[in-house]
């Protein structure tokens, strides 16, 4: 029988899960075996889940679980160096020549494990099956507009942190807004076609901003893009790969601008093709952005993990995205497993 096993999340200001209470009773009913840890966290109660049929685990106990369980988490394994034996579903971050990444294949090789890494679930197009770029839009687009919130009172935007539901997210970021006495910004999204963009627009909508939406054809020409410096926020939510252009020069600094704030939700500052390169690292929730210029300001949000701001409502979406995925795990070696294993048997011996 196939058994899928539930991991607590172990990084910090994380609450998410891939899997709800309805998607592990329906691969419980397909035959499957489902093991859930206790969480101190996690933003799903243990009891929809006991109630479902799945086995309960303690905290953190995976590395005992059963040799022949699939371990399914989301973000990164503790960096203990462990040998890994088991096989593990989460971002691996481990194919684009990340440090932490080759140790981590490491960890693998040493312990005969395989990673199938989430980001590299695809279908036969190649499309990923379950992304989590809508939230990580609408928190990115959030937190971008309250720095702009805190220029206005002269400062610089404080610690964020994880919020009960959107409509709590929203209704903190009204007050904030208007709370500075000045007219909404305006803003402009790059990338508003895809999932992230559209999670961008939407929050912006939902705070009465402005909002001007570019995608591919508009930056077909390669720039340079003097609009965007017209604009108050400029949300950047497009991957950086080979021909992405740059959209806000270095020269942009001392430019004139009215724009004071980018949120670079892509947010891949060390890519050789990071078509914001007025800043060199990502930011955190306890310092949101990094303040690239003063005259006049201009403040970079860059949180690699947005969507952990909103983990309900990210937890659903992505669990309702991969659950057709899980119902194959009794083919690992078929569809999108096969694929991932493919992948990771390439970067291993890379």
């Amino acid at each position: 029988m196939t058994h899928l096993w539930v991991r607590a999340e172990q990084r910090p200001n994380e609450e998410r899960v891939g899997l709800t209470p309805d998607g592990a009773a329906a691969l419980i009913a397909a035959g499957l075996r489902v093991t859930v840890e206790e969480s101190s966290v996690r933003a799903i109660p243990l009891g929809g889940y006991r109630d479902a049929g799945c086995e309960i685990a303690p905290e953190n106990s995976w590395p005992d679980a059963p040799r022949d369980a699939i371990i399914f988490g989301l973000k990164e394994l503790p960096e203990d160096g462990t040998p890994l034996p088991h096989r593990h579903i989460m971002f691996g971050h481990a194919f684009k020549g990340q440090h932490s990444g080759r140790r981590l294949l490491e960890r693998f090789k040493a312990g005969g494990g395989t990673l199938y890494d989430l980001e590299y679930l695809v279908d036969e197009t190649g499309r990923r099956v379950a992304a989590f770029g809508y939230w990580a839009g609408y928190a990115g687009a959030a937190v971008t507009l309250k720095a702009w919130a805190a220029q206005q009172q002269g400062g610089i935007c404080g610690p964020v942190g994880v919020y009960a539901s959107k409509d709590a997210l929203n209704a903190a970021l009204a007050a904030e807004l208007d709370a500075t006495g000045a007219p909404r910004p305006r803003a402009i999204v790059i990338g508003a076609l895809g999932r992230v963009g559209t999670g961008a627009a939407d929050l912006c909508t939902a705070m009465g901003v402005e909002v001007t939406k570019w995608d591919m054809a508009e930056t077909a020409s390669g720039g340079p893009f003097p609009e965007l410096l017209a604009h108050d926020i400029f949300l950047n939510c497009i991957f950086a790969r080979p021909g992405t252009p740059v959209f806000v020069p270095r020269e942009a600094l001392s430019a004139p601008r009215a724009l004071t704030a980018i949120g670079d939700v892509a947010c891949d500052p060390d890519s050789d093709y990071n078509p914001v390169p007025v800043y060199d690292r990502a930011t955190s929730w306890d310092a949101p952005v990094l303040r690239v210029a003063e005259d006049p300001v201009l403040d970079v949000m860059a949180i690699d993990n947005l969507p952990s701001m909103l983990p309900v409502e990210s937890s659903q979406d992505y669990a309702a995205q991969l659950l057709p995925s899980l119902l194959t795990l009794t083919d690992l070696d078929a569809g999108v497993w096969g694929r991932a294993r493919a992948t990771f048997l390439d970067h291993l011996e890379g």
